[in-house]
């Protein structure tokens, strides 16, 4: 793992500090003296991914925005450091799976710099740019490569449970057998019922839940890596983006999270303004083991609730947050299931 190795970078050098490079991923202590001008030129010159370390867990004022991820030692800190229990062995495995797909991480970090700076549905233009340009990639071939064949699992019901209650339209995913992974027509029929509840005159609200053991393990395995347009399936990506739709629901979109929330089972309901998580949930993004990025809105959906440094530091490590980490960070809001809660308020696991 490289740290601090930073000096007078020229146009020639500055290649070694890429996806392509030696280097795709530098780690700086944020308290040595000269730290905040080596981020800055790392920033500015390199396309380096920029790991800020605070190992005495002090977590002193600096600019963040030269850095794509904080960590630190202290519990509980404030936004956007990461706690973790030894910062730089948290940062040796985040190294090695940078190392492992550098294109894909290094299109992550720098997505999520470009992302917030645009309103949300161009920065999903952005993330679904770059995810096509990842699933035409070396590193998704060889992940795709090592998996077994998977035949996409028939559906032996519809995707979704629909209901309405006055002014209430729950959505229910249906798939509890495949974990309610999200295939193609299942994302279709979300962003259906979604649309109805937009296009809707009487202005209903919408609540998504899951049925099952989990909210949604994200998208169907067996579907990965077949699209053979992938020009074709940027537009498909974001003229059907259910996190789009949900976002543009705005106060009316509820979600309620139980078991299991990955990848594109996080990404989609991150942009409902409202988001519960009962306890026992937890959130992952495993996308970079694949060669690939978030590519159901999750740069721009978790980054603008968590901040950009946490849902970089998500990505990169892979690792599973909590519910209640999640609720520290500002990702979901938790609810506490009592005897007197009516039946159909509680989540089925």
């Amino acid at each position: 793992m490289k740290r601090d190795r930073v000096a007078d970078i020229d146009h020639l050098d500055a290649e070694a500090f890429s996806a392509l490079g030696s280097t795709p991923i530098v780690w700086i202590d944020v308290a040595e003296p000269g730290a905040a001008a080596r981020a800055e030129t790392l920033s500015r010159t390199t396309q380096a991914i920029i790991g800020g370390i605070d190992r005495g867990g002090e977590c002193c004022r600096f600019d963040v925005g030269f850095y794509d991820l904080v960590l630190t030692s202290k519990v509980a800190p404030a936004a956007p450091w990461i706690s973790v229990a030894d910062p730089w062995k948290a940062a040796e495995s985040i190294t090695a799976a940078v190392v492992r797909n550098p294109i894909a991480a290094s299109a992550t970090a720098q997505v999520l710099r470009m992302g917030g700076n645009l309103p949300f549905e161009q920065a999903l233009q952005l993330e679904s740019f770059a995810y096509s340009t990842l699933l035409g990639g070396a590193e998704f071939r060889a992940w795709r490569a090592a998996q077994p064949n998977r035949a996409p699992p028939e559906s032996s019901g519809p995707y979704l449970h629909i209901s309405r209650d006055n002014d209430l339209v729950t959505v229910t995913f249906a798939r509890p057998a495949e974990r309610n992974g999200i295939c193609a027509g299942m994302r279709d029929a979300l962003h259906e019922a979604i649309c109805a509840v937009l296009d809707d005159p009487s202005a209903p609200a919408l609540v998504l839940k899951g049925d099952g053991a989990c909210f949604s393990t994200g998208g169907d395995l067996a579907e990965f890596g077949t699209a053979t347009d992938l020009a074709a399936a940027h537009a498909i990506r974001t003229l059907r983006s259910c996190a789009l739709r949900l976002y543009e629901l705005g106060d009316r979109a509820t979600v309620m999270l139980h078991g299991a929330c990955i990848g594109s089972g996080i990404e989609i309901p991150a942009a409902a303004a409202h988001r519960h998580a009962l306890p026992g949930a937890f959130f992952q993004l495993p996308e970079l083991g694949m060669g690939l990025m978030p590519g159901a809105g999750g740069t721009v959906s978790i980054a603008r609730a968590i901040g950009r440094h946490r849902t970089c530091y998500m990505v990169l490590s892979g690792r599973r947050i909590t519910a209640e980490t999640a609720a520290h960070w500002g990702l979901v809001s938790p609810v506490a299931i009592t005897p007197e809660m009516p039946n159909d308020s509680r989540v089925s696991n």
